[in-house]
């Protein structure tokens, strides 16, 4: 069942829930870990072990700079560095819809995790499908700033989607959130988090 979430706790909305779906003490790889502030905020509050993997350099110093153990290299290539069950929870938060191939990372994921999270801007957010129906043109927000011709997001889709292919996947949806970047909890957020989320949380496990 998507819920909503108050998400003031932390300084990125998805992170407070993704903080409270990590156990401690746990292993953990944050896979397009940015600047490592998730990971460092996991090992300080939950204890955690693990790695963060990025391939943007500069990134990858502010890593390095926040005591984060990171590794560099292209997540479309796989996952092939890290053995079968090597972590209790493998994160992947708002990255997926900038892989060529979400489907076969996901699958990469739940061979080396045991729980995966993922969070993705939701396209169906009905502002993005007012501007496509007003303006014949793609979408431009606060969740998606980028024109269509140099976006990084190259696959993007809806709550619906996701969950239809961890479905197809054969995977155990745990956990599924639909926020708004305010943090504000509306009815219709509740009602229909497909149509009133901005931004998707899941939380999935093997069979």
């Amino acid at each position: 069942m998507i819920q909503s979430l108050n998400q003031s706790a932390l300084s990125r909305y998805d992170h407070r829930m993704i903080s409270n779906w990590v156990a401690k003490g746990s292993r953990v790889i944050d896979l397009g870990c940015g600047n490592g502030v998730l990971l460092k905020h996991l090992q300080e509050e939950k204890q955690v072990s693990g790695y963060g993997v990025e391939l943007n350099p500069e990134r990858i110093s502010q890593c390095i700079d926040n005591g984060i153990n990171v590794i560099q290299f292209n997540l479309d290539k796989g996952l092939g560095h890290f053995d079968s069950n090597s972590f209790d929870t493998v994160i992947l938060s708002l990255t997926l819809q900038a892989m060529r191939h979400p489907k076969n990372l996901l699958k990469e994921m739940m061979r080396v995790g045991k729980q995966g999270i993922v969070t993705f801007p939701n396209f169906a957010h009905w502002r993005n499908r007012w501007q496509l129906a007003i303006s014949g043109k793609m979408p431009e927000n606060e969740q998606l700033p980028h024109k269509w011709f140099d976006t990084p997001n190259i696959h993007l889709c809806t709550i619906n989607d996701f969950h239809a292919l961890c479905l197809e996947l054969g995977f155990e949806m745990e956990s599924s959130i639909a926020v708004r970047t305010d943090g504000r909890e509306t009815l219709g957020l509740k009602l229909m988090p497909n149509f009133f989320g901005e931004i998707a949380l899941c939380r999935f496990s093997k069979p």
